[in-house]
C-alpha cells in the first residue's frame, strides 16, 4: 500500500496556517453539529480502499497487548507478525491468543525475537506498530520505515532527542507515514472541544491559565516482578538488549537511559494537549521533582512544573504535576479563560464546561439550541443561606453553572488514533500525530527534567521544535 506523507512536507514556520492548525484543518468536518455527538467505527470499503491492511508489532508486552486488542476491533486489519525479545512470556502469550482466534486458523501469526529477522522475511507487511520501550523506539521505528513500512510509534517518541528527530528524517526520506501514540488528538471529546468549543464557540474566550495532573495511587507504581525463575530472561539476552537486569527490563521506565520516568511517561500526553488547545509553543519552563517516596528510583517520582506558552492570544501559564504515591483526582486538563472554563479528561464520562458567573446565559443559549452543550441541574448540597445571612464576601465568586460536553467515546482509548494511522495509510486521513508534532511534544517534556536537574527555569528557543 502507498501513500504520500504529505504532512512531514509542512513548513517549519508559525505564520498564517501554522503546523498544528493545518494538520487539524480536516478534523472539524468529521464532527456533526447539532445533537450531541456519538462516534461510531468507521466503515471501510465505503470510499477508497478497503483492502487488509498486513500489520507487525514489535514490542508485545503491557502497551503493545492494549494496541492489539483495540487493533483487533477494527475491520480489515490482520496481524501477520509479532516480536518481542520475551520468548516465553510476552511473544509466546500474545501468538497463542492470535492463532485460536477463529479468523486466524487459516493463516496463523509468525513469530519473532529478532525485529531485523521479521523485517527481512515479512515481504507483504504494510506496517509496523513500534510498542517496545523508549530507548529503542528510534531503531525499531526508522528500520521499519527503512524498510518499506508506515509506522505507528507509541509515546514517547523517544527518551533522547537526537534520536527522535533521526525519525522525523527517516519519515521524510522514506515518505512513509509515522504516527506517534499520543491518542488523545484522534479522541472524538477532544477534538469536539477544540473544534466546537473553544474554537467555533469561542466559549472560554481568552485562555490565562491551564492546569493539569496525573497522579497514580502507591499500588500502581510498584515495582513489577518476575514470580516464576523458570520466566526470566537470560542475562545474555537482557545485557544484548541494553538491560542489567530483569529488574531493570521490567522496570525500564523509572531508569535513566531507558525511559524518562513519570513526567514523560504520564505528563507527556496532557502536555501534549496543553499545546495543541492554545495553538502556540512554551517559552519557557521551572520544575521542581525528586526522590521524595520511591528512594530507588533513578527518575524523579513526583514532578511539578511550569510553563510559560506563547499563544495567539498572549502568554498562558500552565501548571502540572505527576505523583506516583497518592490517586487523589486522578488526571485530568483544566483550560481558563476570561468567560469560561473546561475541564477535560480521557477518563470516561469526566469533562464539563463552566460559565463565569459575570458572563450572561444568553450568550451561552445558542450553543445550549445547537446542542453543543447542555446545562446540568445544580444539586442542592446545603440549604440555602437565609436573607439575612445571604451577604457574600465581596472577594468570592458564586459557583459557576456548569454543563455537559456533548460528545462521547464509547471505545477503547486508543483504537480512534490506530484508525486515524490506518485511514492514513490508505490515504483517507491525514495522521492527527505526525513525527513533526510528536518531536515538539518531546522536546516539551524532556526540557521538563533537564529543568528539576538545573533548579531554574529553562528557555526553549524556537529552533528547538524544528527539524
Amino acid at each position: 500500500m502507498e501513500t504520500t506523507n504529505d504532512q512531514t512536507k509542512v513548513a517549519n514556520n508559525r505564520s498564517g496556517m501554522n503546523r498544528r492548525q493545518f494538520l487539524r484543518s480536516s478534523l472539524g468536518a468529521s464532527l456533526a453539529a447539532g445533537s450531541a455527538l456519538k462516534i461510531t467505527p468507521v466503515v471501510f470499503g465505503q470510499g477508497g480502499s478497503d483492502d487488509v491492511i498486513n500489520v507487525g508489532l514489535i514490542g508485545a508486552g503491557e502497551q503493545g497487548k492494549k494496541l492489539k486488542n483495540a487493533v483487533l476491533r477494527i475491520p480489515n486489519i490482520r496481524f501477520k507478525a509479532i516480536c518481542d525479545i520475551w520468548e516465553n512470556y510476552n511473544l509466546r502469550s500474545v501468538v497463542r491468543g492470535l492463532n485460536r482466534r477463529q479468523d486466524y486458523k487459516n493463516s496463523p501469526v509468525n513469530a519473532y525475537t529478532d525485529y531485523q529477522d521479521m523485517l527481512a522475511k515479512e515481504k507483504d507487511l504494510d506496517a509496523v506498530i513500534v510498542a517496545t520501550p523508549d530507548f529503542w523506539h528510534a531503531e525499531h521505528a526508522i528500520a521499519s520505515l527503512k524498510a518499506g513500512k508506515h509506522v505507528y510509534c507509541e509515546k514517547e517518541m523517544s527518551n533522547a532527542l537526537e534520536n527522535a528527530k533521526k525519525m522525523v528524517l527517516a519519515a521524510r526520506e522514506t515518505g512513509k507515514l509515522l504516527q506517534i501514540g499520543h491518542q488523545r488528538r484522534s479522541n472524538p471529546r477532544y477534538i469536539y472541544c477544540y473544534e466546537k468549543l473553544i474554537k467555533e464557540a469561542n466559549l472560554l474566550n481568552r485562555i490565562t491559565t491551564i492546569n493539569g495532573q496525573w497522579n497514580r495511587s502507591r499500588a500502581a507504581c510498584e515495582e513489577k516482578k518476575v514470580v516464576r525463575d523458570s520466566l526470566k530472561l537470560d542475562d545474555t539476552v537482557l545485557k544484548k538488549y541494553g538491560y542489567d537486569s530483569m529488574k531493570q527490563f521490567l522496570n525500564w521506565r523509572l531508569y535513566k537511559g531507558k525511559g524518562g520516568g513519570a513526567i514523560v511517561d504520564l505528563g507527556s500526553h496532557q502536555i501534549d494537549i496543553y499545546a495543541w488547545f492554545l495553538d502556540g509553543l512554551p517559552k519557557s519552563v521551572i520544575a521542581s521533582g525528586g526522590n521524595d517516596y520511591w528512594k530507588d528510583w533513578e527518575w524523579y517520582d513526583s514532578v511539578m512544573a511550569i510553563f510559560e506558552f506563547d499563544s495567539p492570544q498572549g502568554d498562558v501559564r500552565a501548571f502540572y504535576q505527576t505523583l506516583t504515591s497518592n490517586s487523589s483526582q486522578g488526571y485530568f486538563e483544566t483550560f481558563m479563560g476570561d468567560e469560561g472554563t473546561l475541564t477535560i479528561s480521557e477518563a470516561a464520562g469526566r469533562g464539563s464546561i463552566y460559565r463565569e458567573s459575570g458572563i450572561l446565559e444568553d450568550k451561552w443559549l445558542k450553543w445550549v439550541s445547537k446542542g453543543y452543550i447542555k446545562l446540568k441541574e445544580k444539586k442542592k448540597t446545603e440549604p440555602e443561606p437565609q436573607k439575612d445571612d445571604a451577604v457574600m464576601d465581596l472577594r468570592e465568586s458564586p459557583s459557576p453553572p456548569e454543563y455537559e460536553i456533548m460528545a462521547t467515546l464509547d471505545k477503547p482509548y486508543h483504537q480512534p488514533h490506530l484508525e486515524n494511522f490506518f485511514n492514513a495509510v490508505r490515504g483517507k486521513e491525514k495522521l492527527n500525530c505526525p513525527a513533526e508534532i510528536g518531536y515538539e511534544t518531546a522536546v516539551m517534556v524532556l526540557k521538563v527534567n533537564q529543568a528539576v536537574q538545573a533548579g531554574k527555569r529553562l528557555e526553549f528557543e524556537k529552533e528547538e521544535f524544528h527539524v
